[in-house]
Parts: C-alpha cells; sequence; structure tokens
C-alpha cells in the first residue's frame, strides 16, 4: 500500500522491545504506551534491543499489516539513551529505513571501496 506524503502518523516507540511479538502483542503495546488506537491508520514503529530489526504495524482497513525488516550490517539506532517515544512522519521514517538519522543526517554503515567504484 502506498501512503500520501502528509496524511501519515508515524508513531515511533522510544524503547526496545521483544521482536518476537507479532499481531496481538503490538496491538497490546500500542493500546499501554502510546494510549492511541492502533485502528487509527497511522504506522506504528518498534525497533530491538540490537537495532538490527524493526516491525512496523498498521491498520489498511481489512486487517493489521506488519512489516518486518533486520539489516545485515549497522544500525536503526545508534543510542538508545537519545531515542524517546515520539510522532515523526513519513519523510522521517523512509530516512531511518535509508540508514540516515535524522537528527544527525549521516549513514549508519559505510559502503566499501570497491563497492564506490563499481557505480
Amino acid at each position: 500500500m502506498f501512503f500520501p506524503e502528509g496524511a501519515v502518523r508515524v508513531q515511533v516507540y522510544g524503547r526496545p522491545f521483544d521482536i518476537r511479538k507479532t499481531f496481538d502483542g503490538l496491538y497490546a503495546l500500542i493500546r499501554q504506551a502510546f494510549g492511541c488506537d492502533p485502528l487509527s491508520g497511522d504506522l506504528f514503529v518498534f525497533i530491538n534491543r540490537r537495532g538490527s530489526q524493526m516491525k512496523v504495524l498498521y491498520w489498511d482497513r481489512t486487517g493489521f499489516c506488519v512489516w518486518a525488516k533486520r539489516l545485515e550490517q549497522g544500525r536503526f539506532v545508534s543510542d538508545w539513551a537519545q531515542v524517546r517515544t515520539r510522532q515523526m512522519d513519513w519523510t522521517g521514517l523512509k530516512l531511518l529505513l535509508e540508514g540516515v538519522e535524522p537528527a544527525r543526517f549521516r549513514r549508519r554503515f559505510n559502503l566499501p571501496e570497491n563497492a564506490l567504484q563499481a557505480a
């Protein structure tokens, strides 16, 4: 599903969570931690303790969907002490998925030099 850029709210959970949680576990966490209605259409983002896996839960009018991403190297979160539960926009989520920390504007990993020469 594609989202219009300005219409999507993204809620980021500011603490590490158990990546084994599924639909029901994430639903309960949203109700408890965010105090939001999971059926609102917002995207709810959860990152594991190592910062290498992310799950996004959202409601698409017919049921819940979960996106999952696991990094082979690098981390979504470099320092958990600086992460807070907050709302961000769709662009911020895209930057996070691509490896750019919006507050610092740096990549979470460096490409090998031979990959740069091949491009």
